[in-house]
């Protein structure tokens, strides 16, 4: 069986480790992303009306490293963090902020876990807006702060057929199946890491599950019983 890593180079560690010694691996990078000036991002926050005063940090990925200095004088001396993904935690962790709330799926998996406003969330530049229409609802200011953008690649013909010969492919965001989406094999299974992105792919494409973190154990058995 072959398995498809698709995020950006340095970024699929985490997801071979799932694999394991399940199936082969290839690394096809379907995005790439570019960074907003640190003075820039660090401005808005600032600028902000909250800066001191945020009692809720949410991180959608490890991208936003960069800017943690800012977010770290920008809360509230009683506050909480909270992360999507292991490798946002362990950058979150690094940067002297404890992380109180991880989803291994989406940032909306989150929403039961805030119960405190102001928040200030760091996100991707049109990133989804769901999370925050949840804290909305219930009267919490939210402030987004968009941080970095990522963009589908162009890919080449050694991609195209790495990509095609795929049994798996693991697809982190919509940016992503946007690029796969014409290649990926009609009974390949596409694993997602939560409920945006499955919506996204299961528009075009019938094999699909969530199945980063906790749940790809589950993922993975359904994988195997589908080829039985």
């Amino acid at each position: 069986m072959l398995v498809a890593l698709t995020r950006e180079s340095g970024r699929n560690e985490e997801l071979r480790q799932w694999v394991g010694s399940r199936a082969d691996v290839v690394e096809i990078a379907l995005t790439t992303t570019s960074y907003r000036a640190s003075e820039d991002v660090d401005a808005e926050v600032r600028a902000s009306g909250h800066f001191g005063r945020f009692r809720t940090l949410v991180v959608t990925s490890a991208r936003a490293e960069r800017y943690l200095g800012v977010a770290r004088e920008a809360l509230d001396a009683h506050h909480v963090v909270a992360s999507v993904g292991a490798a946002t935690t362990r950058s979150l962790d690094a940067a002297g902020l404890r992380v109180s709330y991880e989803s291994t799926g989406g940032a909306t998996e989150l929403a039961a876990s805030i119960s405190e406003g102001p928040v200030l969330l760091l996100g991707a530049v049109g990133g989804r807006e769901e999370l925050t229409t949840v804290l909305t609802s219930r009267d919490l200011d939210c402030v987004e702060v968009a941080c970095y953008a990522t963009r589908g690649l162009t890919l080449d013909d050694t991609a195209r057929d790495g990509l095609r010969r795929a049994d798996v492919v693991f697809i982190g965001a919509p940016s992503a199946w946007r690029v796969a989406r014409e290649v990926v094999d009609v009974d390949a299974w596409v694993l997602v890491p939560g409920a945006t992105t499955l919506q996204e792919v299961r528009a075009d494409h019938e094999r699909v599950a969530v199945g980063w973190g906790e749940a790809f154990p589950a993922a993975w058995d359904l994988i195997e019983q589908s080829r039985h």
